[in-house]
């Protein structure tokens, strides 16, 4: 299997942390959306990652691609048996890909990591003010009435966890942290998540992506033991998406 896509993306770190809790062998092209040249835009019409390859089977979606592998594979499962759970946990995901992805990415990670970095822009420091004042606390809330005390979202670990989880790590990434005192349940599990050893083995990529620069980052990856894809889909100079931007 070939996944194009970023370590840095929570939407491709959702789908690498699924193959690896299956233990799937892959490869990949560890490339950000705005790079993608035409092929990349052929296999992804809305110029977003991941995208995965499999043989004859070419997917674009995070939750698609999650839904194949679970479906495709065996291995440890990602949504749990009962109906009941199976909903929750598809309620999950979809609210971390929505509302989590809006509030963590375009409202905190776009605008001080990705927009000043790829495309020379001021960092939109209204935008990142209005994230942590109200957007971010607001979920925060909710998650707190929602997440247990003990254990994951729908019995064992599994999609819902890691696509949550995945959301909270690019935020961290830019300095964002979890107030204990406010919302101690939310705290304690996302660490709990993200110490499971899929997560940590993705963060050691994930650093070396964000740390090194492009001209030597694709021999840093292969130095760490990642395998990546013999050619590239990404070129030299960004191009912003057709979705958002």
């Amino acid at each position: 299997m070939k996944v194009i896509g970023s370590f840095v993306s929570p939407y491709v770190r959702k789908v690498l942390a699924c193959l690896e809790l299956k233990g799937l062998d892959y490869e990949i092209d560890p490339i950000t959306p705005f790079f993608g040249n035409d092929e990349f835009t052929t296999l992804s019409p809305l110029r977003r990652i991941p995208i995965l390859i499999d043989g004859d089977v070419v997917l674009s979606d995070s939750t698609v691609i999650a839904a194949y592998i679970d479906e495709a594979y065996p291995g440890p499962p990602l949504f749990p048996a009962s109906p009941a759970d199976r909903a929750r946990a598809r309620w999950f995901e979809e609210y971390a890909d929505t509302r989590l992805g809006d509030v963590f990415i375009w409202g905190l990670f776009y605008p001080r990591f990705v927009a000043p970095i790829v495309f020379g822009d001021p960092v939109d420091e209204a935008r990142i003010e209005r994230t942590l004042a109200h957007d971010a606390p607001r979920e925060l809330d909710y998650l707190e009435r929602e997440i247990p005390a003990e254990g994951f979202i729908a019995g064992e670990f599994g999609l819902a966890d890691i696509a949550i989880a995945s959301f909270f790590r690019n935020a961290f990434h830019v300095g964002f942290t979890i107030d204990r005192d406010r919302w101690p349940r939310t705290a304690i599990y996302v660490e709990r998540v993200l110490a499971e050893a899929v997560f940590e083995k993705l963060l050691a990529y994930e650093k070396i992506q964000l740390g090194t620069s492009i001209a030597g980052r694709r021999q840093a990856l292969i130095d760490a033991g990642v395998r990546l894809t013999a050619e590239t889909l990404g070129e030299r100079s960004p191009r912003k998406g057709i979705m958002r931007l």
